[in-house]
């Protein structure tokens, strides 16, 4: 028994339970539609399938039925021969470029992706190391300072200056934001001191990231 046909044997089984406890007048449709986490539309059409046909109407008609969005085999196969036979070794972002410029095809780069991995074309990237789970933020305000500093041209009539803007990380709120010429450790004990003078807990741990903005297509990009 696939996951699928066990999931609607379950809902089958409560939808009778529901169903006795609504036939009984223990519930309104509202509340036993509520109970099975549906609408009460759907509950009533539900009602009136089992009234009619008894538990043949419960199952999920649309079990066993091809999706009307899957892919047609004949656009499988000629994908797969395209890449074996002229993209090989292109990665998925790229081979789907070609086949959407080229070939107007009309699905998605996931499936692409995916699709190639099924047929052993591509490898599955590697499961990403646990430095790469996001990290929680700190409990309580002041145990960890965020400090960033990024050059860019900010006044339109003035030379490249540096933001240095000074975060909480248990909160997420901006201690600090000031334009110097250059960041470094005085400003790091400016931001510290502007902290400190509005009379904010203590802190116990500060990050310091130092980056460089390179407005040269009137973009940010930090290095």
């Amino acid at each position: 028994m696939s996951l699928t046909e066990a999931r609607q044997g379950v809902r089958m089984l409560k939808f009778m339970d529901v169903f006795g406890r609504w036939d009984g007048a223990e519930r309104n449709q509202v509340e036993a539609a509520e109970l099975l986490g549906v609408g009460e539309r759907t509950f009533r059409r539900w009602c009136r399938r089992y009234e009619e046909d008894g538990d043949a109407g419960l199952p999920d008609r649309r079990i066993g039925k091809a999706s009307g969005r899957r892919v047609p085999v004949d656009q499988c196969e000629e994908v797969e021969r395209l890449y074996r036979t002229r993209y090989r070794g292109f990665t998925a972002r790229h081979f789907h470029e070609h086949l959407v410029r080229d070939y107007r095809f009309a699905w998605s780069y996931t499936w692409t992706k995916v699709f190639l991995q099924s047929r052993n074309l591509l490898p599955k990237a590697e499961r990403r190391g646990a430095h790469r789970c996001k990290r929680r933020r700190r409990p309580l305000p002041g145990l960890m300072l965020h400090q960033d500093g990024s050059r860019h041209t900010w006044l339109a009539a003035g030379p490249p200056l540096d933001l240095v803007v000074t975060m909480d990380d248990a909160t997420n709120e901006i201690d600090s934001a000031f334009l110097v010429e250059e960041e470094g450790t005085a400003s790091t004990f400016r931001a510290l001191l502007q902290r400190f003078s509005m009379r904010l807990s203590r802190v116990l741990s500060l990050s310091v990231r130092r980056g460089r903005a390179v407005p040269a297509s009137g973009e940010l990009c930090l290095k």
